[in-house]
Formats: structure tokens, sequence, C-alpha cells
């Protein structure tokens, strides 16, 4: 190597093309690192001066090879020969038919060894990058898009495959620099080309596995850039029209980024995407039995469910195929598209309407009969909390509540107590809060369920995470008061106070509810104050030996001290109703035992109340 780069310095400074042109070949045949000791900047700097097209060609193609360490990336990421590699860089002269003459040939040759010198000297190289943006020659790189480029020629196809490979390494440099690429109309030419490819999509596969990278990069780089909807309309008839998986993966994770907007999930909906991506999946899922096809057919059901995110696309497709295409995937043996069924099912009941039509139609019956299949510890945890979600949903609505109840639903549910993944759990425990709104017997019979009390205590005070922590809670709050909130204590009847004796009776149980009013939550607060306030009503009215044993409870759990800090923190911010709850809780509490109110004493409650601005409001109206 020391004699060929010796070679090259004597044929430079004779100017002597026919010298240099085997060198050059030499050097760019040799394995990479061979160069990497050797400073032959200037020396190629200078041979692409000479007025040879042949020596342009091998020079560019020398820095294209040398350029590939970082090393030799360093040497190149010069301001001098940056701007001589991009004044020679033209679009391909001549035509675009196949063969061409000599010259349009080696104009060909030249644009793409350049293209590749430039791209790799600007790989990962923020320094080569500004050099570029400086001198403004990215905009000789967009420029390059303009060439039509409709052959099956193999010289051509290298031609596209780097140029976008120069404008991929390029963009992969600072927001500022594809910022600049869009204000330079960048996705304009790009959608040019890809619409252009709509004729014909498979014969133009090598192009557009070209051209979608950059609009990729682009989205990678500047938060919030949304598209043409003719753009995104485009992508979604390629992805409809491929065949080639490695575009179909690029079309799918473009639409995914667009989505993210809601009038893009519209126009995807109404352009029928969700319904193609239905019958892609439908025709290729036999197929999918390799990690990367699954990752695909992942990519494609996700998008399915994101786009049904969006109330309007949400309300729209309800009324397409789609629907019985979902619920047709609740049968699917492949659990992916299973899964997707279910979640798209889930995002369509978000109205009492929708969730009322599907338990009425009985889809609900085939989410329990799923649910009671995959309750246990070792099913995936996705698809039960894709059903979990589903589920919670269509027992919102009143009129449903009773039908999910008969046809099973807790009984189904109550065995994934054993379940302790926390977003299952998450969603579990907020179905049953839902499941027992205004369901006085059911919320009984399961405040009477000591494994569910003992496990939500357990939760309440050990979860990591917030929101088991959180539901944990609100459920014990929800069946007390929806087993007793409409009972009359002082009625002659006996109650069956069977549930709130067990609950007090549960280690913790009580301690948890009292723990509920330092909530940071004001919702969380009331319901705590609630569900306290019946069982201080009910107990008080019992044996003075129950009573105070509530009430040591209360006392053991600190009562006055959470009143307290419920009052200093949240004080300023209680709604009228937190504060009546508020002080009919505290008046139950002085009617109770000498040690409660010595308690509440110690506290300074009665003046902390007078402190809350809205009771003073009341007060002085």
């Amino acid at each position: 190597m020391d004699e060929i780069i010796a070679g090259l310095k004597n044929a430079t400074l004779e100017k002597s093309s026919e010298r240099a042109l085997p060198l050059l070949k030499q050097i760019s045949d040799a394995e990479t690192n061979l160069c990497d000791k050797y400073d032959i900047k200037n020396d190629l700097l200078e041979l692409l001066q000479l007025d040879n097209v042949s020596v342009q060609i091998q020079v560019a193609r020398c820095i294209a090879e040398v350029a590939k360490t970082d090393n030799q990336r360093t040497k190149f990421s010069k301001e001098d020969i940056i701007r001589r590699l991009t004044d020679l860089l033209d679009s391909p002269a001549g035509s675009t038919r196949e063969g061409g003459t000599a010259k349009e040939r080696a104009s060909l040759e030249l644009a793409t060894q350049i293209c590749r010198a430039l791209g790799n000297i600007c790989y990962a190289n923020d320094d080569a990058r500004n050099i570029i943006k400086e001198l403004g020659a990215d905009e000789r790189f967009f420029a390059l898009l303009e060439y039509d480029v409709d052959t099956d020629d193999e010289d051509r196809d290298q031609f596209v495959r780097v140029r976008c490979g120069l404008i991929s390494n390029y963009l992969l440099g600072s927001d500022e620099i594809a910022e600049r690429a869009v204000e330079l109309k960048l996705i304009d030419r790009l959608e040019k080309i890809l619409t252009r490819c709509l004729s014909d999509v498979d014969r133009h596969e090598e192009l557009l596995l070209s051209i979608l990278p950059p609009l990729s990069i682009l989205t990678e780089q500047i938060s919030d850039l949304y598209f043409a909807p003719s753009l995104n309309k485009t992508i979604a008839k390629i992805l409809a029209k491929c065949t080639n998986p490695d575009i179909a993966e690029s079309c799918l994770a473009l639409l995914h980024y667009e989505a993210q907007n809601d009038d893009v999930k519209l126009l995807l909906a109404e352009e029928g995407l969700c319904e193609t991506i239905y019958q892609l999946l439908e025709k290729y899922k036999t197929f999918a039995n390799t990690d990367e096809a699954r990752v695909l057919m992942k990519l494609a059901c996700d998008l399915i469910v994101l786009i049904l995110t969006g109330d309007k696309s949400m309300h729209y497709l309800y009324s397409t195929p789609l629907l019985k295409c979902m619920e047709d995937w609740l049968d699917s043996s492949d659990v992916e598209l299973q899964t997707t069924g279910v979640l798209a099912l889930g995002n369509f009941a978000r109205t009492d309407s929708h969730c009322i039509h599907m338990v009425e139609n009985k889809i609900m019956h085939k989410l329990l009969a799923i649910l009671a299949k995959n309750n246990g510890t070792e099913h995936q945890m996705t698809l039960q909390h894709a059903l979990l979600s589903t589920l919670k949903n269509l027992v919102i609505p009143k009129p449903n509540k009773a039908a999910v109840i008969e046809a099973g639903l807790v009984d189904i549910i109550l065995p994934m107590l054993e379940i302790h993944q926390a977003p299952v759990v998450f969603k579990l425990l907020g179905t049953l809060r839902m499941t027992v709104d205004g369901q006085e017997k059911l919320a009984s019979e399961l405040l009477q369920n000591e494994k569910l009390v003992k496990q939500l205590v357990h939760w309440s005070q050990t979860s990591e995470f917030t929101g088991v922590l959180g539901e944990s809670l609100r459920l014990m709050a929800w069946l007390i008061k929806h087993a007793y909130h409409q009972k009359d204590s002082t009625k002659t009847t006996p109650m069956d106070d069977t549930g709130l004796r067990k609950f007090v009776a549960i280690e913790g149980a009580v301690a948890s509810m009292v723990g509920m009013l330092a909530s940071t939550h004001l919702v969380m607060q009331n319901e705590a104050l609630i569900a306290l306030s019946i069982l201080t009503t009910i107990f008080h009215n019992k044996a003075a030996t129950e009573s105070s044993t509530l009430d040591e409870l209360l006392v053991q759990a600190d009562v006055g001290a959470k009143i307290a800090e419920q009052i200093t923190l949240n004080g300023e911010s209680m709604t009228k109703e937190l504060v009546e709850n508020l002080q009919t809780f505290v008046k139950q509490l002085h009617s109770s035992s000498d040690s409660l109110v010595a308690h509440l004493r110690k506290h300074n409650i009665e003046e902390l109340l007078k402190t809350i601005p809205s009771l003073v409001e009341y007060c002085t109206l």
C-alpha cells in the first residue's frame, strides 16, 4: 500500500490521469482499513480538479471507500473537498431509457459515486453535515430527486439507492437540518415520486425502499410533523397495493406516527385503511410464522386500534363493516388478531348507545367466554388486559349492569385475584368497581368476600403501582357505599350488617379507609368520607362493644391526624359536597367514645374546620 500511495502522490503532482486511474482503482478495491493511516485528502482533491470524468468517477469512488472509517471520515470533513464534490454533483444527463449513450452512463456513474462519497463522509458526522448545510449543498442533494428513474437498469437502481442514502445520512443530523429540508420542499419531492409509484407498486419496489426512509427520518427528527392529506392517502394506497414486507413495514410505521393526530385518524378511517389492513391480515395470516412477520402483523393491528382511539374516526367506523370484522376476530385462533378484536371493540364501547348495543347483540357474551378461558396466572397478560378494559367500558351504562352480572362477569374475574401483574390488576379492580355501581346485592356479597377484601387491603398498603393502590381503596369505599348507602339505620327492621362487621374485622381495612382521607385526589377523599360515615353511623347504633371496637380502630389509624392533613393540604380546594361530608363525619366522631373525642381535640379538628374557606363563606352569608 505504501507504493500505491506514493505512486498516487506522484501522479497527482504530474496531473497524470493515465497513471492515477489504476492506482485509484487499487485503493478502492483494497480493504478499507489498509488506507486508514494515510492522508490522501489533498491528493484526491487535486485530482478532482482535472477535467476528466473517468478520473472524477474513480476519485469519488475512492473517497467513498476510504471514508468508511471514522479516521478518514474526519480527514474528509473539510469545506474544500465537500465543496468540490458538490460542484460536480448534478442530476445525471440525458434520458432515462435503458442503456443510454456513453456520456449518459458516465454522468450517471459520476453522480452515483459522488453520492456515495458524500453519504459516507456525513455518516454520523455532524461536522460534515454542518459544512454541507452552510454551503447550501443540501439543495443539490434534494434536486437529485427530480431525476426521473423509471427503468429496471441496474446502474440506475444503484443511483436511486445511494441518492436517498446520502439524503438519509444527512437528515440524521440535527432538528435544524430536518426543518431546513422541509422548508426546501423535500417532502413535496418525495410525495411526487411516491405518487408516480402508485401506477405499479411492485415494479417500483427499489424506488419505494429508497424513498420511504427519508420520510421516516423526518418524522423522527421533527416532533408533530404531519404530512398533507394527499401524502397520507398515497402512503395508505401503497400499503394496500404492496407485497414487499419491508415496504409495508415502512408505510405502517409512517401512518402510525401520523395517526397520533385525530384529523389523520379520521382521514385514514374514511380512506378505508382499517378495512384494508383487515383484508391484508386475513390474506396473509397463515404466513405469519416468523418473528419478522409477527412484528409486521402487530404493527398493522396496532394501527387499527390507534385509529379507533379518535372520537370522530371511531364514530365513523362504527357504521362500517369494520365492527363486524373486529367481532369476527374474537373467534380467531391467532392471539394477536383476537386481542386486536377485543381492543377495537373496547374503543367502540366509548358511548352508552354502543355499549348497550354490544350487550344486546351478545358481543359481551363472546368477550366473557374468552376471558373464562384466559383468567389464570399462566395466560397472556395482554389479552387479559384488553378483555378487562373492554368489559369495564361495557358495564358502565346502568342498563347493562344487570345483564353483565347475570352473564357471570364477577364469577369469571374473581379468580384473577391470583394474578399480581399491575396492569391486569388495575383493570380488574376498575371493572369490579364499575360493576357494583348501584348494585346493592352484589356490593354486599363482595363486601363479605373475605379473600377479596384482604387482597384489596394488601394492595392498598403495599402496591408500588399508584393505579392499583388507588383502585383498591376506591373499590373498598364503593362496596361500602353501594351496599349500605340507601339503608336507613334508624328503622326497626334488623339490618344485615354482616358485610360491614366482616370488613371491620379484617386487619388494616379501617386503617386503609382512614388513610384514603389524605389522598391527593378530592374524589377519593370524598369517597373515603362517605364510606367512613356509613361505618360510624351503623356501628354507633350497635352495641357499645361493637361501637367501641370501631372507635379504637379509628384512633389507631390516627383519624384525627388524617383529617387535619386533609384540611391543611386541601382546604382551599374542597368542594361544597366534600366539606359537607367532612362536617357530617366529624359530627359523628364527636358523638363517639371519650377516647375518640379526646383524639380529635388533640388534633384541633374543630378549629381547623373553621379555616376551610368555603365553610367560612357559608357561615358569613
